[in-house]
C-alpha cells in the first residue's frame, strides 16, 4: 500500500539514492525526543504543528490537504520508537502512518499504517516490508485496546538479523534475515523516520465502501516520545564504527528470546487478521519463499 501514498512522501529518484550511498555512517545516535531539532514537515507544513517546547506533534487532515513529517536523519539500522494517538471518532477513509523509507524506485521501506473505521469499530493496524521496490509482505492486525484514548508506542527494531515490529514493548511481527535462501533484505539503504496523516476513502476502510466523512474534520493524530537508538548516516565516520559494534548499541544484536516468541505467537493467535503468508488465493502457485523460512 506504499504505493498509494507516494505522491505524498516527497520521495526523490535512484540518482539522489546514489549520491547518498556515497556518504558513510556517524557514530550511533539517541534523538532526545524533542521534535524541533529531530523532524522536518515534509508536506502540509500549515496542518502540521509543534507544540508543548517540542515534546508534542500533531498532524491534521482536512478536505484541503493532511501533512506529514520526516526525521532529520537518515539511519542504518536502528530501534525506532514513537508514542501516537490516532484519530478518536469516526476516522474512516483516513491512514495514520509510522515508517521507514528509503529513495528510489528500488526503495526498502518497513510499514506502519493504521487504517481508520467507524466509530466503535477497531483500527486495523497494517504492516510491511519492502526490498529493492517490492513489498507485498502485508499482516494486519486488530489491536488489543483503543489507541484513540491514549498514547501508545509503536516500535521497529531494524539490525542485520531481523525486523521486529513492536506495540507498547510487545512484539506483533518478525521478519528475519533470509538472504542465505536467496530472500533479499533491507541492508543497504539508509532510511529515514516518516509519518503522515492522509485519505484514502477509495481503499483504507472496508476496501473503500465507507468514505471520509469531511463534517467530522479536521482529524487530528498525535505524537510524542520520539526516540532514535540508531547509526546515523552521514560523514563523520566509518560504517564500521557503529554498525559493527554491539557492544556500544545492544539493539544491532538483539533478538527474540522464549518470552518474545511466545508474545508474537498470542498477537497473532488471537488479533491477526490477514497474513500474505496464508492467502492461498493470492498465491495459486505457491506462497512466497520466506513464507516457509520465516
Amino acid at each position: 500500500m506504499a504505493s498509494l501514498e507516494a505522491t505524498h512522501r516527497g520521495g526523490g529518484g535512484g540518482v539522489a539514492a546514489f549520491i547518498l550511498l556515497l556518504t558513510t555512517l556517524s557514530a550511533a545516535g539517541i534523538a532526545a525526543g524533542n521534535f524541533n531539532n529531530e523532524i522536518g514537515f515534509n508536506w502540509g507544513q500549515d496542518h502540521g504543528k509543534i507544540l508543548e517546547n517540542g515534546q508534542l506533534l500533531t498532524l491534521s487532515l482536512d478536505r484541503a490537504s493532511g501533512s506529514g513529517f520526516r526525521s532529520t536523519n537518515q539511519y542504518m539500522y536502528g530501534k525506532i520508537d514513537m508514542k501516537i494517538k490516532l484519530v478518536p471518532g469516526n476516522s474512516a477513509g483516513t491512514v495514520t502512518t509510522y515508517y521507514l523509507s528509503s529513495l528510489g524506485s528500488t526503495h526498502d521501506e518497513i510499514d506502519f499504517e493504521f487504517l481508520g473505521n467507524l466509530s466503535g469499530d477497531p483500527y486495523v493496524l497494517h504492516t510491511n516490508v519492502f526490498t529493492q521496490g517490492k513489498g507485498g509482505r502485508e499482516q494486519q492486525f486488530y489491536l488489543w485496546f483503543d489507541p484513540t484514548k491514549d498514547f501508545h508506542t509503536y516500535s521497529i527494531l531494524w539490525n542485520p538479523q531481523s525486523i521486529i515490529f513492536s506495540v507498547d514493548g510487545t512484539p506483533i511481527r518478525q521478519f528475519k534475515n533470509m538472504e542465505a535462501s536467496g530472500i533479499p533484505f533491507p541492508k543497504d539503504q539508509p532510511m529515514w523516520m516518516y509519518s503522515s496523516l492522509w485519505d484514502a476513502e477509495d481503499w483504507a476502510t472496508r476496501g473503500g465502501l465507507v468514505k471520509t466523512d469531511w463534517s467530522q474534520a479536521p482529524f487530528i493524530a498525535s505524537y510524542r516520545n520520539y526516540s532514535a537508538q540508531a547509526c546515523v548516516y552521514g560523514s563523520a565516520s566509518s560504517t564500521s564504527s557503529c554498525t559493527q559494534n554491539p557492544s556500544a548499541n545492544p539493539w544491532l544484536s538483539q533478538s527474540l528470546d522464549i518470552s518474545g516468541q511466545q508474545r508474537i505467537q498470542w498477537v497473532q493467535k488471537n488479533y491477526m487478521i490477514y497474513n500474505y503468508c496464508t492467502d492461498a488465493k493470492r498465491f495459486p502457485q505457491g506462497f512466497p519463499p520466506e513464507c516457509s523460512l520465516n
